[in-house]
């Protein structure tokens, strides 16, 4: 019996589970939530009680050792020793890392080195790794990588239509991310539908800060919103989505401010999306009281986040040819009773009804009519329990290791 800790670093939030394993029994789960952001705040669960704390948070790295005290201030564990596995989920792989693997010196090298394929979470992930890895050195340490999942996507859906020596020099092509969420949403989703996961098609919508869908056609995965970077696909939190490249220059042309292309493509990601349009914040919470406000910017901003994503819904419908269902799931998606209504209102003609009574904040399974041809679910992620089972796989092999090295 052994403890691990399952670590979900978000662009903006720092969500961990505990568990005992390979009994699979989760022992206390928590989230730092608005790092970086005014009104940061801890939340720790275990035995039926919460206990929620604000606390100024400035970066993943505080996060951490906030972690670590909370689990020895509630008793969780007596000693760090005790957390003998630790399962990092990381945004992007790219082609280095195509599964799950155990951090070595020479596999967290890698893993800076492809940094740029997702600036607003590869190097959080870096930071609490390191940070993990001080506190835990005798632990064995593995990454969970969301690109994986998406290693089934077809070439026609991977590559861009850009020069063939751009894919084959330099690697250019969609990743996507989010995997770990859309894999374990699938298949738990396939349960709820009572049909092998091989059987059905899915178009799962991971709506959080960040934000992706993806087509997942009998069990994998086929096409998804996010490209090179999480930068691509549908409007988030502070991320753009999709735009035209051409903007680029023409912004660095006109606006005197703009030094460099890098600082463009900082604001794309840390200063656009709900952010930039509402020029209030990138949490849809905060963003909701200033619709029913009457604000003019939050109202336009709620309208293009929902009809990015009927855009991408819609599309991966063609790319199916049908689907048996649509998933939501993470925060937004999980949580938000607007956003679903909005978004399922506007594909009504795909054969989705929503039933008003189960589309309710904690939803979890089928909130479709009856004869809804297409089922709309809503499935609580847990991509930790997924990151903890990847640890489960390498202990055996990790721990002879270790033995045989005496």
């Amino acid at each position: 019996m052994s403890k691990t800790l399952s670590v979900n670093a978000g662009s903006s939030s720092l969500k961990w589970q505990l568990f005992e394993m390979p009994e699979e029994k989760m022992l206390a789960k928590g989230i730092f939530e608005r790092i970086g952001l005014e009104g940061s705040k801890s939340l720790v669960s275990f035995e039926g009680e919460k206990h929620e704390r604000e606390i100024e948070i400035i970066d993943h790295r505080q996060s951490v050792l906030l972690l670590m005290d909370e689990l020895i201030h509630f008793h969780l564990i007596q000693d760090f020793r005790e957390i003998t596995g630790i399962g990092h989920r990381v945004v992007a792989g790219g082609e280095y890392f195509k599964e799950s693997v155990v951090l070595t010196k020479e596999n967290l090298k890698n893993l800076k080195s492809i940094s740029y394929l997702a600036p607003l979470h590869n190097p959080a992930n870096i930071l609490g790794i390191e940070a993990f890895q001080r506190l835990l050195p005798e632990a064995l340490s593995v990454a969970v990588f969301d690109t994986a999942f998406h290693t089934t996507m077809p070439e026609e859906a991977f590559r861009y239509p850009i020069p063939t020596r751009y894919y084959e020099d330099f690697e250019v092509r969609k990743y996507g991310a989010h995997g770990t969420s859309h894999k374990y949403v699938a298949a738990e989703a396939a349960k709820v539908l009572g049909k092998p996961l091989e059987e059905i098609n899915l178009i799962t919508a991971h709506i959080g800060n960040g934000a992706s869908v993806t087509a997942i056609e009998k069990g994998k995965s086929v096409d998804t919103s996010m490209g090179f970077t999480p930068l691509a696909g549908v409007m988030m939190g502070t991320r753009s989505g999709d735009m035209d490249a051409s903007i680029l220059p023409y912004l660095l042309k006109r606006d005197d401010s703009l030094e460099n292309a890098q600082q463009l493509i900082d604001i794309l990601n840390n200063e656009s999306g709900i952010l930039g349009v509402s020029e209030l914040s990138s949490d849809m919470r905060d963003l909701e009281v200033a619709v029913s406000e009457g604000n003019e910017k939050a109202i336009l901003a709620y309208k293009m986040f929902v009809n990015r994503l009927k855009k991408y819904i819609a599309e991966y419908f063609g790319i199916l040819n049908g689907a048996d269902a649509l998933v939501f799931t993470a925060g937004i998606g999980e949580n938000d009773t607007d956003v679903r209504r909005d978004i399922i209102k506007g594909l009504s003609w795909f054969g989705m009804e929503l039933v008003p009574e189960l589309n309710v904040r904690g939803a979890n399974g089928i909130i479709s009519t009856p004869d809804s041809k297409v089922k709309v679910l809503v499935i609580p992620t847990n991509e930790e329990l997924m990151i903890a089972r990847d640890v489960e796989n390498f202990r055996e092999a990790w721990f002879k290791q270790i033995l045989e090295k005496g």
